[in-house]
């Protein structure tokens, strides 16, 4: 409803009261509290809608602000790794496998501090972390168990990013 509306109405309901110097018609009370009623939905809604388009800025915004924070920690590992393609070019190798480490280490450093985590793979299979790619007669294995690490696997907190790939004993 419209303000010129609004004040139109208001206007009938005045002019209907003022003929009933009781205001007790009942149509025109039902007609006002419909009004109000009308007019309270529509705010509701506008402040829903204002709340919903706020929380997704907010959302975008924070998401935004981790990305920048975790590109910003992986900044000097890229540096590490450009310094280790400069020793690559000299052809020192010794200094090469030593730059390699070093970018690995911190690699992993910073992703540990983001809350990346290394699956475990030692005991039994769990079908929950692990994703079974063979199964091999293995002597003095225990079945069921993790006799082999294909490719590690990964959690961020408690999600798992990759389930690490295994060869089970039969």
């Amino acid at each position: 409803m419209t303000e010129r509306e609004r004040t139109e109405a208001e206007a009938v309901a005045q002019d209907e009261e003022g003929s009933d110097p009781e205001g007790s018609d009942p149509a025109a009370q039902l007609r006002r509290e419909r009004d109000e009623y009308l007019d309270s939905l529509r705010r509701l809604k506008a402040e829903f809608d204002n709340f919903r388009k706020r929380t997704a800025r907010e959302s975008a915004a924070r998401s935004a602000r981790a990305s920048e924070a975790l590109v910003k920690e992986l900044l000097p590992v890229l540096d590490d790794l450009e310094r280790a393609l400069v020793a690559a070019e000299e052809h020192e190798e010794a200094k090469l496998e030593d730059g390699v480490r070093l970018v690995h280490r911190a690699l992993a450093d910073v992703l540990a501090r983001a809350g990346l985590g290394e699956i475990e793979t030692d005991g039994a299979f769990d079908p929950h972390v692990h994703e079974a790619l063979l199964t091999q007669a293995v002597d003095g294995a225990e079945p069921g168990s993790v006799v082999e690490v294909l490719q590690k696997g990964y959690r961020l907190g408690d999600l798992v990013l990759r389930p690490a790939r295994v060869v089970v004993a039969e």
